[in-house]
C-alpha cells in the first residue's frame, strides 16, 4: 500500500477529517485532524481510525499503524509549537 491508498480509505470511511499519512509497505503513521475528536477520549479517538482500517489490518495489508489525532485548534497549536 501507498500513503495515498491509506488516505483514500480513511477519507471514504471517516467524515469530517483531514488526514496526513506517512510510511510505506504495511507500516504507516496517520495524523487525523477533525472537530469530532474534541468530544472523544484518546482511546475513542484511536478507535475511530482503527475501525476504519479494520479490514486492511485483519487482511495484513496494514501491519503497523501509528495514530495521532487532533482537533483543528490542537493541530494549529502543534504546528505553531513543534516539539512541545
Amino acid at each position: 500500500m501507498q500513503p495515498s491508498d491509506v488516505k483514500a480509505l480513511l477519507e471514504s470511511r471517516v467524515e469530517g477529517c483531514e488526514f496526513h499519512i506517512q510510511g510505506e509497505g504495511c507500516n504507516f503513521q496517520v495524523v487525523a485532524v477533525g472537530e469530532r475528536f474534541g468530544e472523544l477520549s484518546p482511546v475513542k479517538r484511536q478507535q475511530v481510525i482503527y475501525s476504519a482500517l479494520a479490514e486492511e489490518i485483519a487482511s495484513g495489508a496494514l501491519h503497523a499503524v501509528s495514530i495521532k489525532t487532533y482537533t483543528p485548534s490542537q493541530w494549529q497549536s502543534a504546528a505553531e509549537n513543534p516539539g512541545t
